[in-house]
This record gives C-alpha cells, structure tokens and sequence, in this order.
C-alpha cells in the first residue's frame, strides 16, 4: 500500500451523454466551459472530451453501450462516474475490491498512457482509477485512438 495518506491525486467527474456535441456545446455557451482537447472516432462519436471547468475539469463522452457505457436516458444507467487519479489503481482497486467493491473493467494498461480500471462500490455507483504510465499528448492519443478502429 502506498505511504501517502492520501494516495488521490485527481478527481474528475465524468459524464457519459447521448449526444456528446450537443454537450459540449451546452456546457461552453452556457457555463462558460472551455474546450481542451477531444478524441474522437473516425465516424464522429466521441470517446472522450476534456472542459476546464471553473477550478475543475469535466470529462464526457458519447454512451458507449456495447462496452455498458450509458447515459441517463437509458435504462439503469446513472451516466456519471468518477475518475481517480491514484498512486496505483491496482493496488486501490484491491482494497475497493476487499472493501465489497465488484470489478466493472479489470485494471489494464491504455492507449491514453494511463493504467486503469473500474470498479462499482457497494452502492451502486462507477469509480475509473487510474495512474499514469506514460506521458501522451492530445494528437498522439487521438492517433492511438484512431487506429484502434482501423
């Protein structure tokens, strides 16, 4: 276990949308939300946006169903998760797991440069941990990202 008392680096919320443009959209006119980077599909969809957010930053995506991924307008979906950036996700996934957590996504190295899972806790609610493994610019994530779909 670390020996950081507290092993959280990060926090994100992470909102998943039927219409992530529309989103994104809403949350710049509206909040006043500035746009950092994307990663999208060659088809449009998108996998993953990042917004500075006042002293935040908020992170979205289209749903994704076929990966379980869904937003509140589907049935039994909760449409947010957070994302904690940790010292190491597989060790804090261990004690979430020991703690009464299940395993949504089991931990694993990303194209994204990260090492992450996910996890649901006792109460229903989706936690992504995750630590860095590598450093990753925005254009060589979407180029990792495109050619997962080729």
């Amino acid at each position: 276990m670390s020996q950081n008392r507290n092993p959280v680096h990060e926090v994100f919320p992470y909102l998943r949308v039927k219409g992530a443009e529309a989103a994104i959209r809403f949350y710049t006119t509206v909040f006043g939300a500035v746009e950092k980077f994307r990663l999208a599909e060659p088809g449009g969809r998108i996998g993953h946006v990042e917004l500075d957010l006042g002293n935040i930053v908020l992170m979205l995506s289209d749903e994704f169903p076929e990966y379980d991924c869904l937003a509140p307008q589907s049935p039994g979906a909760a449409g947010l998760f957070i994302h904690l950036h940790c010292d190491n996700c597989d060790e804090m996934a261990a004690r979430a797991i020991a703690a009464g957590a299940v395993v949504v996504r089991e931990p694993s190295d990303s194209f994204y440069g990260e090492r992450s899972c996910t996890i649901r806790d006792p109460f229903g609610h989706e936690w992504m941990l995750g630590h860095r493994i590598e450093k990753v610019e925005p254009a060589e994530m979407q180029r990792r990202y495109t050619a997962l779909f080729e």
